[in-house]
């Protein structure tokens, strides 16, 4: 048995779990536990494609593995957050079914659009240096930075995020999911200047921010990164 293509599968299934102790945690009303652990996960989903260009390690279950695990990690959890903060939104509208609230099920559109994302990726083969819309897991990392920046700032508890920001948020991170936006990716043939500067750009911007505004970054990162992919990625996917 070849053990050397199994590790990749091995770090997957390490960002699934990470996913899970998320859901976990957010059922359980902790969502900056629920928040890191997307972070957490984000980071073994890029030491998983990491590690298997290093060791030139593939197995055939690698891609469904690593979309099915992303589906939890940066569907189904980010997805929970929302829901949760939804629910807790000081302006919350009332419509309740069985004293359920509704309206933040509207947070469910996450994990649906992720899938769909998730799913066309798989079998677009001009996505394999940048991407079209918005990856799943940055998705999932800016739903993971607002709790993680509320509490910063001592909003988390009282509803700082209304409801209505959070709709529009969850509306707008959906539709780029499957929008034909194009995204700069972070695999790099080389680690020269030359070929690299968006992403080397994008780096130094987010190692300062956080290292200057910790947490309360991380929502900005994320808008940055948007931004220039809109504007400097384009090439990448032609």
């Amino acid at each position: 048995m070849n053990l050397k293509k199994h590790i990749p599968n091995v770090i997957t299934c390490g960002n699934l779990l990470s996913g899970c102790f998320s859901i976990l945690f957010i059922a359980s009303g902790m969502p900056i536990k629920a928040a890191l652990m997307i972070l957490v996960a984000g980071l073994f989903d890029f030491l998983d494609g990491f590690a298997a260009r290093l060791l030139d390690a593939h197995s055939p279950i690698g891609p469904d593995l690593d979309s099915l695990s992303d589906v939890v990690s940066f569907g189904i959890a980010p997805g929970l957050i929302m829901c949760y903060m939804m629910n807790n939104a000081l302006d919350l509208p009332r419509l309740t079914l069985d004293g359920i609230d509704l309206l933040p099920c509207v947070a469910f559109l996450l994990p649906v659009f992720a899938a769909i994302r998730l799913a066309r990726f798989n079998i677009d083969e001009t996505q394999q240096t940048a991407f079209r819309g918005i990856p799943a897991p940055a998705m999932a990392i800016f739903v993971a930075s607002l709790p993680l920046a509320m509490a910063q700032v001592g909003h988390l508890s009282d509803g700082a995020l209304d409801y209505w920001a959070c709709l529009g948020i969850t509306l707008l991170l959906s539709f780029m999911m499957v929008s034909n936006m194009r995204c700069f990716s972070f695999k790099m043939k080389k680690l020269s200047w030359k070929g690299n500067e968006v992403r080397w750009i994008f780096l130094a911007v987010a190692i300062v921010g956080f290292v200057i505004f910790r947490w309360l970054a991380l929502p900005f990162v994320m808008v940055i990164y948007i931004l220039l992919s809109v504007f400097f990625a384009g090439k990448e996917v032609e």
